[in-house]
């Protein structure tokens, strides 16, 4: 409840300050849907993880400034990851399902001409996942319950509203953490990796 607090303070303190610089912005709301290629990077050498894909969808928000070409956007998603993890004595599976809410700073690039059939667009801004599969792996390994991370994206917008854009996501907190039996001191965490490509289609 804590981390949605803050969300959704952001998201207002967002809306108030670009709506104070321009009264005319635009707000547009539509479905969103793509894929993600995930991988876990670890503190440790002794795990190593494939890439793996994964799926995502669900619904986004765009509020943006015409003239500057600059807002934000928010989605929320449900996002299923996947991961295959090894060691030099096993290997294993750890596929997590989230609601994850991204919120980006968006600025598009107004382009003479074609800007109505295509315009360019770059963003980037802070994510939060809220683990909704099961947390436990198995006795040693462990999902975290919430996930934070700082995606960095490009796209473009086609006919004023269809979205194709693509953004790498990098990991800020640990979204597993693994418990050595033999030592409780040690602990192995890793850290989600993950590009993403989505296609969104906006009213």
């Amino acid at each position: 409840m804590k981390h949605l607090r803050t969300v959704f303070l952001v998201v207002v303190a967002l809306v108030a300050a670009v709506c104070t610089v321009q009264s005319d912005a635009q707000f547009r709301i539509g479905p969103k849907v793509g894929m993600n290629v995930n991988s876990m990077h670890f503190n440790s050498g002794v795990f190593d993880d494939d890439n793996r894909m994964g799926f995502t969808g669900g619904l986004m928000a765009e509020f943006t400034v015409p003239v500057i070409g600059l807002g934000f956007d928010i989605s929320a998603m449900y996002v299923h990851r996947n991961d295959r993890w090894a060691t030099e004595n096993e290997s294993g599976k750890n596929n997590r399902d989230y609601i994850e809410i991204p919120l980006n700073l968006k600025y598009k690039f107004g382009l003479p001409v074609i800007g109505k059939v295509l315009t360019p667009y770059l963003t980037t801004g802070p994510s939060v996942s809220f683990l909704t599969s099961r947390r436990a792996i198995n006795d040693a390994m462990r999902n975290k319950s919430v996930d934070w991370a700082w995606n960095f994206g490009f796209g473009v917008q086609l006919f004023s509203h269809v979205q194709v854009g693509a953004s790498y996501g990098l990991g800020l907190t640990n979204a597993v953490k693994i418990f050595d039996p033999d030592n409780d001191a040690k602990k192995i965490n890793g850290k989600n990796r993950y590009w993403t490509i989505t296609a969104a289609y906006l009213f």
